[in-house]
């Protein structure tokens, strides 16, 4: 059970970091390409805070649940 507590832990921080500093990731997607001329745009994708708490609560739940069992 100590596997749960650890898991449930990361989550917690994992979580709390979402909710904190609100990261956001970057995708680049090609527009057109004709011959060797190729136009791409890159795009900022911000984590919603949902998942941060989603995570948050997960990690809850696993401490609590490896906590009762003996």
């Amino acid at each position: 059970m100590r596997i749960l507590q650890i898991l449930g832990a990361i989550l917690i921080v994992g979580g709390l970091f979402v909710l904190i500093k609100a990261p956001s990731y970057s995708s680049e997607k090609s527009v057109f390409k004709i011959g060797d001329v190729e136009a791409k745009v890159a795009q900022e994708h911000a984590i919603s805070p949902w998942v941060g708490g989603a995570a948050l609560a997960a990690g809850v739940v696993l401490i609590v649940v490896s906590a009762r069992k003996p």
